[in-house]
């Protein structure tokens, strides 16, 4: 049986060829997206392990590498410093002994006036003008960071050298004994405390939520394909019971196609992941793409690929093929089917239980939570698959209630007897159509929620240094201050071309009130203002208002945000502050803010300026790239969905050709009798459009609201929150997706010509 299977398949003629080219098409293609999957938690996991020397000097973790006895401490401060809207990581170290701890990726410890660099950076210091960027960084480049420190190729990373007695002079620096291992994923808060890196827990779980998403519309293009010529190979299955064969030989025949199918999907699928792996790997989910090499696959990826897809996809194929296993005289007594019943709501509504059940009862591990959200999630869209049928019958009946247009008629009396088939064409786009709207209303409302609005070029490329290094909430005071600028230091950043104009706030003697705060009276201390000349306000892009007539103002802590944050309630004029402008200039200085037209190399060497000046001290930002480094991750969950949506309706689309094509060929013989007794080929046209265009948009409305109400349960359970409504681009995505879908189903119409004639309909 097996061999008359594999020869029926591969030499069935064209329509058997092209059924298993899309079934192997599909299989390829669920194939490639689960391994991309894979690879990608796996690549996120090296991704982060290579962060994880950063976090040397953070705390004490039980991953840390042992110190050996005759270790010598090593000094050890890292700070963040910027470049052109990117993050470098900067370590500064100094050896107190020749058994000082050597950091991956370094040949040997530099030295007093030696620095390593990673080979991004190394490329930007090389192409850079030296009062730009070089000039922060003392002495010179003896070498490059290898891989092993790098989460991906375009990391910024730079090691310098200091003696021991010049670093140890700097607040924030800390003797280590021993390299950090601990990864944010490793760390619960007890056993150790990190600050660099993203918890790849978290990525692993969106990932995982998406491939559920992605795989279901990628099964319904497998079934679909399947029954193509579902009609005439029942009546070949007929001819062959009927000469004796059993049904479990039938059953055999029919599994083989689509084992044979799966088998070269399979393959194609692994070709396809290793050929467009590069790509792959440019895709940036955790703020830096990964190294190619990193996307690899475990040999138990492989191994459940293998055998998961293959049986997936012969699951499917069992249970689409269910309709042609008749046996012989079945062919010729076929009756309306029974009508589906309401109960095929349950398992829906279990999902949406399931996912209820998880608000207040999230597991605290990321495994756990990947066991909660996915079968919630895979329960919700096989609930949709089953519901589908009896929600088209609904619609169909009430519609045939209404109407008594011909092809309205004909198109709904045909849905109330056979809902499957025709739910069955529009199945994949119903599931696109959830998944899209789960994955807008998720990382929509994740955006909503977090990100920070965007500012305005003048007040995106002011830079931005804090020099406080905490808040007393007795006092209201903020703890920390440099000296004031010098007048070297002022003039050099007023002299460089694009600098507006360098504003100093001053620590404040007189206690007044931030004017900005907006929080309860009486019950805590309010914060203290700032001290700002109103000369040096005027001069800001924005929020340089003074009271008039004043010389000097109280402002608000953390000035340089300009107001951007949504929670700020900024005055329209600052209040004067009773305070001369000579003894305003005399205090320390809590922060800088530096106006600038916003081009690269006014920020770059104002940045250079400062850096130099408070060598000791974080180096500033921009407004820009404040907003950029808050929201980065969701930049990366946004692309994720925009990958979700992108290939989940060309995928459903794909399914509703198959299926219309398939239907019309089924059904060719009716139809040519209908034409024969008069019916007008525009009639049928509209009956074939009508038959998938009304159980689409009637169980397009149940999809969407199940996506929005599953995306609702999702972020309530993970991050107590509620979704928001949805921008303008999800309704133009759906609108296009909708009329897209109805394209397709047309494209068929010139099929139905060919295949109604009357030729068709004379008995054999």
């Amino acid at each position: 049986m097996i061999r008359l299977g594999l020869r029926l398949t591969l030499s069935g003629g064209r329509e058997a060829a092209a059924r298993l080219a899309v079934i192997a098409a599909a299989v390829a293609l669920g194939v490639g997206l689960l391994l991309s999957i894979l690879a990608a938690i796996n690549a996120t996991a090296t991704q982060n392990s290579r962060n994880a020397w950063l976090n040397t000097g953070t705390g004490k973790s039980a991953s840390s590498s042992a110190a050996k006895a005759d270790t010598d401490p090593l000094w050890w401060l890292l700070r963040a410093d910027h470049f052109d809207g990117n993050t470098i990581g900067r370590v500064d170290i100094a050896a107190t002994g020749p058994n000082s701890p050597v950091p991956p990726g370094l040949s040997r410890l530099p030295g007093p006036g030696e620095y390593y660099a990673s080979p991004a950076l190394s490329k930007i210091l090389h192409s850079t003008p030296a009062a730009e960027l070089a000039d922060r960084y003392p002495g010179h480049q003896v070498g490059t960071v290898g891989k092993a420190a790098l989460p991906g190729p375009d990391s910024l990373v730079i090691v310098i050298g200091h003696s021991a007695d010049q670093l140890a002079k700097q607040h924030d620096a800390t003797q280590v004994t021993s390299i950090t291992t601990a990864t944010p994923s490793s760390c619960d808060g007890t056993n150790c405390t990190v600050r660099t890196g993203i918890d790849s827990r978290g990525v692993k779980l969106i990932l995982s939520v998406a491939g559920t998403a992605l795989i279901f519309p990628v099964l319904i293009l497998i079934g679909t394909a399947t029954r193509l010529a579902a009609a005439r190979r029942e009546q070949r299955f007929a001819a062959m019971r009927l000469v004796g064969a059993t049904p479990r030989q039938i059953s055999m025949i029919s599994a083989v196609e689509s084992t044979v199918a799966a088998v070269m999907g399979t393959a194609v699928g692994f070709a396809l992941f290793y050929l467009f792996r590069t790509q792959l790997a440019a895709v940036n989910l955790t703020r830096t793409p990964y190294f190619a090499s990193d996307l690899t696959l475990r040999t138990s990826n492989i191994l459940l690929v293998s055998v998961a897809v293959p049986v997936g996809a012969a699951i499917a194929a069992r249970i689409a093929l269910r309709r042609v296993q008749v046996s012989p005289l079945g062919v010729t007594r076929r009756v309306t089917p029974r009508p589906p019943w309401g109960y095929r709501v349950i398992p829906l509504a279990a999902g949406i239980a399931e996912l209820s059940y998880t608000i207040g009862r999230v597991p605290r591990s990321t495994d756990g939570q990947i066991w909660v959200f996915v079968p919630g999630i895979l329960l919700v869209l096989t609930g949709l698959v089953i519901a589908g049928p009896w929600l088209t019958m609904a619609g169909a009946r009430v519609l045939a209630r209404l109407t008594s247009r011909p092809a309205l008629l004909v198109a709904s009396r045909r849905l109330a007897d056979d809902p499957k088939a025709g739910f069955r064409a529009v199945s994949g786009l119903v599931l696109a159509l959830c998944v899209t709207s789960a994955a807008v209303g998720i990382i929509g409302s994740l955006n909503a929620e977090r990100s920070i609005p965007q500012a305005g070029r003048a007040v995106a490329g002011a830079l931005d240094a804090h020099y406080v290094q905490g808040f007393n909430r007795t006092t209201g005071r903020q703890i920390g201050s440099v000296p004031p600028l010098s007048k070297a230091a002022l003039g050099d950043l007023n002299s460089v071309p694009g600098v507006k104009g360098v504003l100093m706030i001053h620590t404040n003697p007189l206690g007044t009130t931030d004017p900005a705060y907006r929080g309860p009276q009486g019950s805590v201390t309010p914060p203290v203002a700032g001290l700002a000349s109103c000369t040096e306000l005027a001069k800001m892009p924005a929020h340089s208002t003074c009271a008039s007539g004043a010389q000097a103002a109280s402002v608000t802590q953390n000035y340089g945000s300009f107001g951007t944050y949504y929670w700020e309630h900024w005055p329209t004029a600052w209040p004067a502050a009773s305070i001369s402008i000579q003894r305003l200039a005399r205090l320390p200085v809590q922060e800088i803010v530096v106006a600038t037209n916003g081009s690269a190399s006014a920020i770059e060497r104002a940045r250079t300026i400062l850096a130099n000046t408070y060598p000791d001290q974080d180096v500033p930002w921009t407004v820009r790239e404040n907003h950029a480094e808050s929201g980065a991750q969701l930049a990366g969950y946004q692309q994720l969905a925009n990958v979700v949506v992108l290939v989940s309706f060309p995928i459903a689309g794909c399914s509703l050709a198959v299926s219309v094509a398939g239907g019309l060929r089924d059904r060719k013989r009716p139809f040519s009798l209908l034409r024969l007794t008069g019916t007008q080929l525009g009639v049928l046209r509209r009956v074939v459009l009508l038959e998938s265009a009304v159980p689409l948009l009637v169980v397009a409305v149940v999809a969407i609201g199940m996506g929005f109400l599953a995306a609702q349960l999702f972020v309530q359970a993970q991050f107590r929150y509620s979704i928001h409504a949805p921008g303008i681009t999800y309704y133009a995505i759906v609108l296009a997706g909708l009329v897209a879908s109805l394209g397709v189903i047309a494209s068929t119409m010139p099929l139905l010509r060919r295949i109604t004639g009357p030729e068709t309909a004379r008995n054999e």
